[in-house]
């Protein structure tokens, strides 16, 4: 009877996907900019150069966020007119229609971590 080997690497496996996991999460959180930046309002611009991306590794939670003294006021002012395309809401409404494209961004860094 032959014996075989077999050696756990338990933690850095669990730290790769853990890592994986958030580069996805940084991807997902990138789509979900790209998708809000095409209807966020539009005077100058100021307000759509100010979209930035974040992620907590540690609690792989992602940001999206607009970083202007007015992008609240201007994302929660649903009595303002705006230009064809653009209108209040303009992160919080892209975020069910992103969610699956999000969710196969993680998924595919993932699969990519588990096959290296």
């Amino acid at each position: 009877m032959s014996r075989a080997r077999v050696r756990w690497n338990g933690a850095r496996v669990s730290a790769e996907l853990r890592q994986a996991a958030a580069r996805g999460a940084l991807l997902g959180a990138e789509h979900v900019l790209g998708a809000s930046r095409q209807r966020v309002p539009i005077n100058e611009g100021t307000l759509e150069r100010s979209g930035s991306t974040s992620v907590d590794e540690q609690t792989l939670t992602a940001a999206v966020s607009y970083d202007t003294p007015y992008a609240t006021r201007v994302h929660e002012d649903m009595t303002a007119r705006h230009s064809p395309g653009r209108s209040a809401k303009y992160l919080e409404s892209v975020l069910p229609e992103t969610a699956s494209e999000v969710q196969a961004l993680i998924a595919a860094q993932i699969r990519r971590a588990l096959r290296g």
